[in-house]
């Protein structure tokens, strides 16, 4: 398989293209493993989504508090149009107002407050079934053995059907949170040599908003890591060209290239 000269990651191009080029990631795999065609066009630059942004702004906008106060002004002041209204009193829009109050959440938490103590935003690297991975850790307590992740989302407990979970998974499934730090524990535990627990602090976007401390199952860990295992190969062909992307026919940019060429049976929707 095509080998690419090493590039060393920052903050400043660790989301540049090239890097995603270079290095495979958590939230990549997801998007070829959900539409290929959609990922390669992405990662080319010939597509880009337009779905919704104020989920992840939100987010961001709740990680970046608790990166610095310095990361978190440059981040308002990045989106400050994407988040302000811009009719009077020219207030905070909601879904940031609700932002607001799910860091005073946290932060009036002491178990949350106590557990995350630690480098922010860390970068890790390393090799996985035979390919570059990189990520980002938002809190990594090296002397402690453990690293954090703070997670948003609509409800801690809520559940629903998830294509490979089944039935009632829970948002930590649904979302790929499990493959995500059993990738970072790895990758981890080769840079440092060590071994390393990982935790998710979760924080709902409900009024009031529901949060957690959660331990990950070390079973549903390494289910994630064996089906990595298993389509990483095809993934990696399909990222470098040497296989044809398939399309998944739903998402946003299929339906959107999407072109009728026949008649569907209505046991095929």
């Amino acid at each position: 398989m095509m080998k690419m000269e090493t590039i060393i990651l920052s903050d400043e191009n660790y989301y540049s293209n090239e890097a995603d080029w270079h290095y495979m990631s958590v939230s990549q795999y997801k998007d070829f493993i959900k539409c290929p065609a959609a990922a390669l066009a992405k990662l080319k630059g010939e597509w880009q989504p337009d779905s919704d942004k104020k989920p992840l702004l939100v987010g961001n906008y709740v990680h970046s508090y608790f990166e610095s106060s310095a990361a978190h002004e440059a981040f308002k002041e990045e989106n400050k149009e994407k988040m302000f209204s811009s009719r009077k009193p020219f207030g905070l829009l909601k879904d940031f107002q609700i932002a607001e109050q799910m860091i005073d959440r946290l932060k009036q938490e002491p178990a949350f407050n106590q557990i995350y103590q630690g480098d922010k935003e860390v970068i890790v690297t390393g090799e996985l079934f035979g390919i570059e991975w990189k990520g980002k850790i938002d809190c990594l307590n090296l002397n402690d053995g453990y690293f954090v992740d703070i997670k948003t989302t609509k409800d801690i407990h809520e559940k629903k059907y998830d294509l490979y979970w089944g039935p009632g998974a829970n948002f930590i499934e649904r979302y790929g949170y499990a493959l995500q730090m059993a990738v970072y524990r790895e990758l981890l535990e080769q840079q440092y040599n060590k071994q390393f627990v990982p935790f998710i602090a979760a924080v709902s976007k409900q009024t009031p908003s529901d949060a957690a401390l959660i331990t990950l199952d070390e079973s549903k860990m390494q289910s994630e890591l064996a089906r990595v295992e298993q389509t990483i190969d095809h993934v990696q062909r399909v990222k470098m060209g040497e296989e044809a992307p398939e399309w998944c026919g739903t998402c946003e940019y299929c339906r959107s290239h999407k072109k009728i060429t026949g008649f569907t049976n209505m046991n095929d929707l």
